[in-house]
């Protein structure tokens, strides 16, 4: 692992937190992103303005939590994206605070199958039940939401997804917020009630994928 390797992944950990701000994902601080370089997770700190970090900014934890590199305190949810990290195969995670997913995590405890990009992110997609952020309760229900999937809904909360790569993990997230929103809108017109894909209708979908290509 070179330095060269770091602050190319912490420039874009730093470019994609200010994507989710841009695309309107979060608002202030809220929200957080982390990459992995061998046995470093980057993450963005605590409490600091995205539009504000620079390279000096940089931090680095292990994945026991251990501040390896850098001065400001790493993100609050941090348990969330180190148990994703040594959980799964994840290289990247983007955790959001995005205005139509957090709706309807507080509305249904799975994403109806509106749309078959949920095969993108391996399945209807859970919310993982309500904990106070930051807590390693909160991971442990996070962890069980993605058993088999990339992406869900944090109760009351938000979004959080991951993947091979900083654009992967955030076109899930964009990918999940569309599908909230979309619901949303169906399921909002008077009288009418939106139609949904069948699991083996969703099975069809993800198999068509597994010949396409790498589903973003």
């Amino acid at each position: 692992m070179t330095q060269d390797a770091i602050e190319q992944a912490w420039d874009a950990v730093v470019g994609t937190a200010r994507r989710t701000v841009t695309d309107g994902l979060v608002v202030g601080t809220s929200g957080n992103v982390s990459a992995r370089v061998g046995d470093l997770v980057l993450v963005t700190p605590s409490g600091v303005p995205y539009d504000r970090l620079t390279p000096a900014d940089l931090v680095a934890v292990d994945l026991d939590g251990t501040r390896i590199r850098g001065r400001l305190a790493p993100t609050s949810e941090l348990p969330m994206h180190l148990e994703i990290y040594r959980r799964t195969t994840a290289r990247a995670v983007v955790h959001t605070h995005a205005v139509h997913a957090t709706a309807v995590s507080a509305l249904v405890t799975e994403l109806p199958l509106i749309h078959y990009m949920a095969a993108a992110l391996g399945g209807p997609v859970r919310v993982a039940p309500y904990a106070l952020y930051g807590t390693e309760e909160l991971a442990a229900h996070v962890l069980r939401a993605l058993d088999g999937r990339t992406g869900c809904l944090l109760r009351n909360h938000g979004t959080v997804t991951y993947g091979d790569d900083l654009d992967q993990a955030y076109d899930r997230t964009a990918q999940l917020e569309w599908m909230c929103r979309v619901w949303l809108t169906a399921s909002s017109v008077p009288g009418l009630a939106p139609s949904l894909l069948s699991a083996a209708e969703l099975d069809e979908v993800a198999e068509k994928f597994r010949g396409y290509g790498r589903p973003r």
